[in-house]
């Protein structure tokens, strides 16, 4: 079997592909085409086929994660969409919830009512009404205003219509109906109802989710309808697979249902492979970072398992949507992060980006901006000639007349200062985020690893971990492609919602029973979605989860249903753990409290083939002469002293299982570099990864501290 990854990102697109009968690994990037995503795809699987020396005919999957709903969100250029809602509520959208993020501030901008999703001109009352808390029908619809409606939307040119009725996550007798008129009087609108996308309790989430749905699907699906196309055309017979949200990839059909479900398509591959690279080394608890050309994507993994944004949580640029996501915080922190003197003379980096075009002034594409690509340069990190394998030159001179233009002649500073001090800047701006979303959540980042990801991750890993505390760095075999890596080792994945209020006070024959058939259900559809995309049964799993709360409370928590058959036992035990996760977010918990059920959530996986990594010989050598390839003056600080030291260059393919390289020292690889300072040394894995310590001691003290840190021997 051949299969292709693809991951698409704001410089560069990234592929990787695997023939299993051979176990053979190759890796590839082509410059991003951001006009068209496709076309930057097409030509990186051609190339990369040629390379590998396979027929684009013989790949069996494409495995996509792609960017093109994110940059729709970035940019506000979605679809006018229209909408049919409950009379009296056509304002929810823009009340939304009454939250600003500063909260005495008269001047700040609420994305929702700025630049709503939805125009109020657009949003249509329809007189009908359901009521709570079994869906029973109050007042009727009148379908004449929903004929009425459809005629003056599509006078309005509007491109998606959306119905959203209160409590139709009780009964969707309403959406359903009002979507039938939609389509009879226009049969060539794209129509999403509230209750086919969210099914969920709160009427603001529901509709901004259905809302965001529409908004990104015209687009999104043009481009998968002209990706297939193309590949199509380029002889490319394999199944398209496309990574969502949630980390698992969805058929290219299903995809375009619910479009929504890859607005972070992007991150979620980077996410799955630090996860996966983690369990291969046997390294538990786990810090993502993939710096790529335009930003950083930073996840913590603890235990070998990606955490999932509670879905009152999730958002895309302020806008909710209860859709399923891995936690990934991105910053504007990439290769192509520009650095400036602000107006008030501060030095600063970032968060805008000279993308792929023209790119740092070391492209020599007309960029005349210091980026941190540019930093790395001069401080003699990146070797030109050495810059994706020699594809792509690199002009030194450029990058030391940008920063010195730009940045280091208005600061008063030399060229090489300048440089380190865009390089610490950046460095900073990640550790902030990364002590944001791991110390403000109770865990301690000095307890991870550090996973270097995407091309510009090695060049600046250990310094972060040195900011953060860290003692260990891995550097996966990939790092520049490690998204697309993670879209290898992802399984299909779909999510099946409903909601399902119940108190569980007292837990009866009645309420098991009702249970017992909701998830059934649930696993129907869901196994019914696998069969359909050609997953055997065997090998399709379900994970059972139940949002819960205190009655009264505000909002719930995710529970794990235990295995097996429902039963008053479990049931009960579904109690027990939602106090357990409730101490453990909150702190406290009520036992007395009634706990109330508020939806069930099925998770079903379709498992797919793997990655397999061939293990290398194993060599113990201490710097290799064999993998030497030469030396140049690099920049490190010492002892709290900025000096260029003479710096080993080592070819990563012709580094063998634990073998040692100790620091200062670079290693090379076609995607990516590895910066090793002086008080810091490499091992090679057998898998080979490499791992980064703090140097301390003598070799025999170093590497009994490996064994400690790394394979935690006492």
């Amino acid at each position: 079997m051949v299969r292709i990854g693809v991951d698409v990102g704001g410089t560069f697109t990234d592929l990787i592909l695997i023939d299993e009968k051979v176990n053979k690994i190759n890796v590839h990037k082509v410059p991003s085409t951001l006009y068209d995503q496709s076309v930057g795809v097409i030509k990186g699987i051609k190339e990369l086929c040629t390379m590998s020396g396979v027929d684009v005919r013989d790949v069996e999957y494409i495995l996509h994660g792609t960017t093109v709903a994110t940059n729709i969100t970035i940019e506000g250029n979605g679809a006018k969409v229209g909408m049919l809602t409950t009379r009296n509520y056509r304002d929810i959208l823009h009340i939304a919830r009454h939250k600003k993020s500063e909260n005495f501030s008269i001047q700040q901008s609420l994305p929702w009512q700025d630049n709503p999703l939805v125009k109020r001109r657009h949003r249509i009352p329809i007189t009908e009404k359901l009521q709570a808390p079994n869906g029973q029908i109050r007042t009727p619809m009148n379908e004449q205003e929903v004929r009425d409606a459809v005629r003056k939307l599509k006078a309005e040119g509007v491109e998606v219509i959306i119905v959203a009725f209160l409590f139709s996550f009780l009964n969707d007798v309403h959406e359903r109906r009002a979507k039938e008129i939609v389509k009879e009087i226009w049969p060539e609108i794209q129509c999403f109802t509230s209750s086919e996308v969210a099914p969920r309790i709160r009427e603001y989430e529901r509709f901004s989710t259905t809302a965001m749905n529409a908004f990104v699907a015209p687009k999104v699906n043009q481009y998968i309808n002209n990706l297939v196309q193309s590949l199509k055309e380029a002889n490319v017979k394999g199944k398209l697979q496309i990574m969502q949200s949630s980390g698992g990839m969805a058929s290219s059909q299903n995809a375009m249902v619910s479009p929504m479900n890859l607005l972070k398509s992007g991150p979620a591959g980077g996410v799955l492979a630090a996860s996966w690279w983690g369990q291969l080394e046997g390294i538990k608890d786990v810090i993502s970072v993939d710096i790529g050309g335009t930003s950083a994507d930073i996840s913590i993994i603890p235990d070998n398992t990606p955490r999932v944004v509670n879905p009152r949580d999730a958002e895309v640029n302020s806008y909710p949507v209860v859709t399923p996501m891995l936690e990934v915080d991105t910053i504007g922190a990439g290769g192509g992060s520009i650095a400036y003197v602000d107006a008030g003379g501060a030095f600063r980096v970032g968060p805008k980006s000279a993308g792929s075009t023209p790119g740092p002034a070391c492209y020599g594409q007309g960029g005349e901006d210091p980026c941190v690509t540019d930093a790395n340069v001069v401080l003699g990190r990146l070797d030109p000639e050495q810059f994706l394998g020699g594809d792509i030159p690199l002009y030194p001179e450029k990058s030391a007349e940008a920063i010195k233009k730009k940045v280091a002649d208005k600061l008063n500073m030399t060229v090489e200062e300048a440089a380190f001090g865009i390089l610490e800047i950046i460095n900073n701006n990640m550790a902030l985020s990364i002590r944001e979303n791991s110390v403000r959540k109770g865990i301690d980042p000095r307890d991870f690893a550090l996973l270097a990801a995407g091309g510009a991750g090695p060049l600046h890993s250990i310094d972060l971990a040195k900011t953060i505390d860290s003692k260990l760095v891995m550097v996966p075999n990939y790092p520049g492609i490690t998204a697309s890596t993670g879209l290898l080792v992802s399984d299909l994945k779909y999510h099946f919602n409903a909601s399902h209020i119940e108190k569980m006070k007292t837990i009866s024959y009645y309420l098991v029973t009702r249970l017992v058939q909701q998830l059934e259900q649930l696993e129907q559809k869901a196994e019914s979605q696998l069969i359909q995309d050609g997953i055997s049964k065997r090998n399709i799993e379900f994970e059972r989860i139940a949002e819960c709360r205190y009655m009264g409370q505000g909002f719930e928590l995710r529970v794990p249903i235990p295995e097996g058959k429902l039963t008053k036992q479990s049931i009960q035990e579904i109690v027990s753990r939602f106090h357990s996760i409730h101490q453990q977010e909150y702190g406290h918990y009520f036992p007395e409290n009634t706990v109330e059920l508020i939806s069930l959530d099925i998770v079903a996986k379709g498992k797919t083939p793997s990655l397999r990594l061939p293990k290398l010989e194993e060599m113990k050598r201490t710097n290799p002469k064999e993998a030497k390839m030469y030396e140049r003056q690099t920049y490190f600080k010492v002892d709290g002293e900025f000096k260029g030291l003479p710096t080993p260059r080592y070819q990563r393919e012709k580094l063998m299982a634990n073998d040692w390289i100790t620091g200062p020292a670079s290693i090379i690889q076609r995607d990516s570099t590895t910066i090793v300072p002086p008080d810091w040394q490499v091992i090679v894995s057998s898998h080979g990864t490499l791992l980064a310590t703090p140097k301390e001691g003598t070799s025999k003290d170093r590497e009994k501290k490996f064994s400690k840190v790394v394979l935690g021997d006492e």
